[in-house]
């Protein structure tokens, strides 16, 4: 299949409810795995159950998006992963700060607005992540997205543990940096 990078979500969303062909979705789901994967980390904790999590997530975009009209993907997906890991939260009996208020549906006007800021948030920061260098990319990756400790990243990558914590410092100020140089230029 020819390369794909070229199309934005919107595009891949197009041609997946022109023809209902599964492999756009696969696609779309791919882009953003890793971010499904940070979400559940951050509110399950458990590596193991954060991964069950973003396999759920796919099963149900999978049953959910042929129902619905998706206009911002990246909101969308990530309204779906927080709500079921909250869900998963509070079926264990865990009290989560949210309030329930929160997981009702908002006014719509203010709905849109939410997903418009959420969604170029972390179009930026996926944009961002991208410009790394090679190095840095993988162990910020890895550090924050994976929750390895610096000994785990050393033995997965063969770096040494100062080049660990130089890519994970340098990348996160590089990180911030382009974050806020795009998000100044996109206001």
């Amino acid at each position: 299949m020819p390369s794909t990078d070229y199309l934005n979500d919107q595009q891949l969303l197009e041609k997946y409810y022109a023809d209902k062909d599964a492999k756009w979705l696969g696609i779309l789901l791919q882009r953003y795995t890793l971010l499904l994967f940070g979400v559940s980390m951050k509110y399950l904790k458990q590596e193991e159950e954060a991964k069950d999590a973003v396999q759920q997530v796919f099963l149900k975009v999978l049953t959910e998006l042929p129902r619905y009209r998706v206009l911002y993907f990246k909101s969308w997906l990530y309204m779906i992963v927080k709500n079921h890991c909250l869900m998963k939260l509070r079926d264990k009996g865990i009290k989560t700060s949210i309030d329930e208020k929160n997981m009702e549906i908002r006014d719509e006007q203010e709905d849109k607005q939410v997903k418009l800021e959420k969604e170029k948030i972390l179009e930026v920061m996926s944009e961002a992540l991208k410009e790394l260098a090679t190095e840095q990319k993988t162990c910020i990756t890895l550090f924050y997205l994976e929750k390895m400790s610096y000994t785990e990243i050393v033995e997965r990558t063969g770096y040494n543990l100062m080049q660990v914590k130089s890519y994970i410092q340098n990348g996160k100020r590089n990180l911030k940096i382009t974050l806020q140089k795009r998000l100044e230029h996109e206001r």
